[in-house]
């Protein structure tokens, strides 16, 4: 079976999902999250951050939201 078919119309939106030490971000930042020491960061395939969020289960539940198909990066 020969069939062509356009995938530019199935374009799957992957994000990165990573834990971010709270230390490592501007102190503006780690004023605004008193209390934690790690977050987690979605970021798109360029390497740019998307967000911020409290747990790794939001990241994926945010990217979910938007259409997007979160991974995990170590």
């Amino acid at each position: 079976m020969d069939v062509e078919h356009n995938f530019e119309d199935e374009a799957v939106r992957i994000v990165y999902v990573r834990p971010v030490l709270v230390a490592d971000l501007p102190k503006d930042v780690q004023e605004q999250v008193e209390g934690l020491d790690q977050l987690y960061a979605v970021h798109d395939e360029d390497g740019e951050r998307l967000a911020l969020v409290k747990d790794r289960n939001m990241a994926f539940a945010l990217a979910r939201q938007n259409d997007m198909d979160p991974v995990t990066v170590h």
